[in-house]
């Protein structure tokens, strides 16, 4: 084995926003820099990055001087493009992880979900559609509401609507506005993910979380999460299977559902008889995933730190549990953009436990997300006892005057 020096190797980053930010901070302490790409000048990562390259994300003159300059690349959003990631690769010999052919199968989220099927992946049963006649169809096949979600560019709930009549189709997909793919709306009894790592011959996985959406955005996540040992084992032998799936190193945030009864049959579903309490595999980022904020001060290392090891090839940490944690998002609660002042953080500060993690982005804007917070357990406290107390920090502070 080659022995590894301290400082290292430079990353390359497509992305510079809170992932890219927090990636460098994981970074530092192992003598790792990196380098970022991003359309904004001075990025959310620009301040702890080594530097900054302010290009689009699928600007190829930008990628490669980003190639030109570090040793490996990798993204922290699906917007990079995988076609000139693999031309640039080729041309220099700067590896990207992971592979770019994995970012083309996540990237359209139709084709993540086929292959998914393909390959015996529990998938909630979907189909592709085009016009209100098809959204029609799967109505009657699947029963209301069904899930209309754009293929490619969601995030943070946006391309995701629900559609509760047929009435509603026509609306929907003008909201969606481009390639849409149907899903059946899953009766499930929590919502929870893995964190896992693929490293260079070994792999990893955090504790399973559970995760409380609303309006399709990530407000909170809980560890553990409250599924029996049996729900969290087949969990994580899920993400090992998807794990195996994708090509290249790094960290995969793993969606997934715990149902609560069987969904409906369908040609699209993966085959497989489910059960209560089984798990239906939602969606997969290949990068560090919002539900994985806890893991910087509850995991005994942060998903951050193993995406670097990852991609670098070097050995991956431990995941183990430190105490029982819970992660709270703090959103824009401004009904138009303003410039970002987060109003009483001393709340957050002086509670035990409590660590804040502040994003850098310079403007509020409704929902969006511009820090989380996560609170440690200590002595026998509860994960209810933690949630409360989140909640609580979350409402103390606020980006209105």
């Amino acid at each position: 084995m080659t022995t590894l020096e301290t400082p290292g190797p430079t990353i390359g980053v497509v992305g510079g926003g809170q992932l890219g930010r927090m990636l460098a901070e994981a970074a530092a302490p192992l003598g790792v820099e990196l380098v970022v790409l991003d359309p904004t000048p001075d990025c959310p990562a620009a301040p702890v990055a080594r530097d900054q390259i302010v290009a689009d994300f699928d600007d190829e003159a930008g990628v490669r001087e980003l190639a030109a300059r570090t040793d490996v690349l990798t993204f922290e959003i699906e917007l990079a493009d995988q076609e000139a990631l693999d031309r640039v690769s080729e041309d220099s010999g700067t590896p990207v992880h992971p592979k770019p052919s994995t970012l083309e199968t996540i990237h359209d989220k139709l084709v993540q979900k086929r292959t998914l099927r393909d390959e015996g992946i529990p998938v909630p049963p979907f189909r592709e559609v085009t016009d209100a006649d098809d959204v029609h169809e799967a109505i009657d096949d699947y029963g209301a509401p069904v899930m209309l979600k754009a293929r490619t560019g969601g995030y943070d709930g946006r391309g995701n609507v629900p559609v509760e009549t047929k009435a509603d189709a026509e609306d929907a997909l003008e909201s969606v506005a481009g390639p849409a793919m149907v899903e059946s709306f899953v009766n499930f009894e929590r919502e929870i993910s893995v964190i896992a790592v693929k490293g260079d011959d070994e792999i990893a996985a955090f504790p399973v979380g559970e995760n409380v959406h609303e309006d399709e955005i990530l407000r909170e996540t809980i560890v553990p999460a409250g599924s029996s040992d049996a729900v969290t084992d087949r969990a994580r032998d899920v993400a090992a299977h998807v794990l195996e799936v994708m090509d290249g190193r790094g960290v995969y945030g793993i969606e997934l559902f715990e149902t609560s009864e069987a969904p409906p049959a369908s040609e699209a579903s993966s085959g497989r008889s489910q059960r209560d309490g089984d798990i239906l595999l939602n969606e997969i980022a290949p990068r560090p995933h919002n539900s994985g904020h806890w893991t910087i001060e509850g995991a005994e290392s942060s998903q951050f730190e193993q995406h670097v090891r990852a991609v670098l090839g070097w050995p991956l940490g431990a995941t183990d549990l430190r105490a029982p944690t819970v992660s709270v998002n703090l959103l824009g609660d401004v009904e138009e953009p303003r410039d970002a002042a987060l109003r009483g953080v001393d709340r957050i500060l002086e509670t035990p436990g409590a660590n804040l993690h502040w994003y850098g982005k310079r403007q509020a804007r409704p929902l969006r997300k511009m820090g989380h917070v996560t609170l440690t357990g200590r002595d026998e406290a509860s994960t209810d006892d933690l949630l409360e107390t989140a909640r609580e920090l979350e409402d103390a502070v606020t980006f209105r005057p």
